[in-house]
């Protein structure tokens, strides 16, 4: 299944990249090639980037694209190998327990201790179903919000694909899923991990491929309109914001004001609806400082037209 799309092999990078976009994701040739490469090498693929590029969404789309289920573990502070691999269910563990223990079925210690750790008291977290799971896509998530403790031990995972429970024994993938791990960057993931895999630095999507983005998801809305927003977020995202916008932030924009009826973005529009793309409230005063005329005058008439 791997390199696969809908059952087939993706012949090229422009084949992933129309499978991509049949799920409604608009990747560009140098991340379609990343990502079609990843699937033919088997390897996993390290996706780096501000945050709200499209790095989810990519490995979203890629597992409808490929029809792999999708496993997501999503990383943060704190994150150990007991809540990212696997845990004991403990209440059914002694609910077991005392069961035994009320009907007298069992009195051999060792034999009562061992059944308390069978496979069906295990709670597997999402690294040890992808491992049973595949073929799957397992997308590891914002892995520079983990600690190093458990960066190390991905290490280990990326390179074996197995795992040693004590009580039960080894357990092996019997093929490598399809691994997509994301960083937003804020701190410097180990040189080690991303050997591990094939990387690429993800891009705010141009003002054309922004207004093509916009048009797929939101097809209500005119080609001039998106053209204005696509333009009006790409000078957002120069004015040095704490949280410049993404591309949902775009998309949410685009949303409001075609909901509120606007045809043409005015500064007095813009304002009103500022908080669907500015998220923070000392980024909406620098944006005002810099002033919503001068904003909104770089737009591309090119895309003046209504649909």
């Amino acid at each position: 299944m791997t390199g696969a799309v809908n059952g087939e092999p993706a012949q090229s990078p422009a084949a992933l990249a129309d499978a991509l976009a049949g799920t409604g994701y608009l990747a560009d040739s140098g991340l379609a090639t990343a990502g079609w490469l990843a699937l033919r090498m088997d390897r996993p693929l390290f996706l780096e980037g501000e945050a709200g590029v499209g790095k989810t969404g990519f490995a979203v789309a890629l597992a409808e694209a490929t029809g792999l289920p999708m496993i997501r573990l999503q990383c943060y502070e704190g994150l150990d190998v007991g809540q990212a691999l696997y845990d004991w269910d403990f209440p059914r563990q002694i609910l077991h327990l005392r069961t035994l223990e009320a009907v007298g079925a069992e009195r051999d210690p060792a034999r009562v201790e061992a059944s308390l750790y069978d496979r069906r008291f295990l709670i597997a977290r999402p690294l040890l179903r992808a491992l049973e799971s595949a073929p799957c896509l397992l997308l590891i998530d914002e892995v520079d919000r983990a600690d190093d403790e458990f960066e190390a031990y991905l290490l280990e995972l990326l390179a074996d694909w197995a795992v040693s429970i004590p009580e039960l024994g080894r357990v092996a993938a019997a093929q490598p899923p399809v691994v997509v791990v994301t960083s937003n960057r804020t701190r410097e993931v180990h040189d080690a991990l991303k050997r591990r895999c094939l990387y690429h630095w993800v891009e705010h999507p141009d003002p054309d491929r922004e207004v093509a983005i916009l048009r797929v998801r939101l097809p209500e809305v005119s080609a001039r309109l998106a053209g204005q927003v696509a333009a009006a977020t790409a000078r957002l995202r120069e004015l040095e914001l704490a949280k410049a916008p993404g591309v949902a932030e775009a998309i949410d924009w685009a949303r409001a004001l075609h909901l509120l009826g606007v045809e043409q973005i005015t500064a007095a529009a813009a304002e009103q609806t500022l908080g669907t793309v500015v998220k923070l409230h000392e980024d909406t005063g620098r944006v005002l400082a810099h002033g919503l005329p001068g904003l909104l005058a770089p737009v591309d008439r090119g895309n003046s037209s209504r649909s």
